[in-house]
């Protein structure tokens, strides 16, 4: 690791400071690892260390969910999980087919970055993390420049591929309600867009693999009143019913204290 990247990251990193991935991981990860609150320390702190190199299954499957169930009948037997942080695994390896199905979900403009995805033999989980704060908006909506809303009328820009036909489609794994128009107050796609794209990017990566796939927050539990109204909407809008039984709401509370 060079030293360059070591010196502002080695008061915030507890564990695995000279591990590979530091050293591929994008400046905008890295940065966030500065901050009195960030969201990134406090994952790789608490994850880095069940990581033997791999994480159990049985034992994150043990951990009480605030919301979701508490055992999916699955925990007698294990399976070992490869931990990707940011798409990255420990040793720096870039996780295989993320980047293409990124491309076909997103389309030409800015990437879902998932904060930790785990691969077993049988599973996929992808896990969405915070800390102060609540799961993204979509910045385009809050600023003015939503192509269905703010540009509808005269198309001059193209329409959101979140609405198009395609791998990048919200409604094939959400109801989403009507496309928006010009008339739609506060569309579903705004307030779920962090959650939404998360999971067409996990339903992608779990069918490229053929493993289940499972979807999880963790937060901390005061974070998790802020955000349960949200988060409540969002899963009721999970047309999959196998895949709401596997969705789960941890806090990093309890997560700590699990053996």
């Amino acid at each position: 690791m060079s030293k360059k990247q070591v010196r502002p990251l080695a008061r915030r990193i507890l564990h695995g400071e000279q591990e590979q991935i530091f050293e591929v991981l994008p400046q905008s990860v890295i940065s966030n690892f500065t901050h009195s609150q960030s969201e990134n320390a406090l994952l790789w702190n608490r994850v880095y260390p069940l990581c033997s190199p791999y994480v159990s299954w049985k034992r994150l499957a043990g951990v009480r969910p605030v919301w979701g169930t508490a055992n999916d009948g699955n925990t007698v037997e294990d399976d070992a999980l490869t931990p990707y942080f940011w798409g990255f695994s420990i040793e720096g390896g870039r996780l295989r087919g993320l980047d293409q199905v990124l491309e076909a979900v997103d389309g030409p403009g800015p990437k879902t970055e998932i904060d930790l995805i785990l691969v077993g033999e049988r599973r996929l989980v992808v896990v969405e993390v915070k800390h102060m704060s609540s799961p993204g908006r979509c910045a385009r909506y809050q600023t003015g420049r939503c192509p269905e809303i703010h540009s509808a009328g005269d198309r001059s820009d193209t329409p959101c591929q979140y609405w198009e036909p395609g791998p990048g489609l919200m409604a094939d794994v959400l109801e989403m309600d009507a496309r928006p128009t010009l008339d739609t107050a506060s569309p579903p796609c705004n307030q779920h867009y962090q959650l939404a794209r998360t999971l067409l990017v996990g339903s992608a990566l779990a069918k490229q693999l053929d493993v289940e796939l499972h979807m999880w927050l963790i937060t901390t539990s005061r974070g998790w009143r802020s955000i349960e109204r949200s988060w409540l909407d969002f899963a009721g809008r999970v047309r999959d019913d196998q895949l709401w039984r596997r969705m789960r709401v941890l806090t990093w509370e309890n997560l700590s204290t699990e053996p």
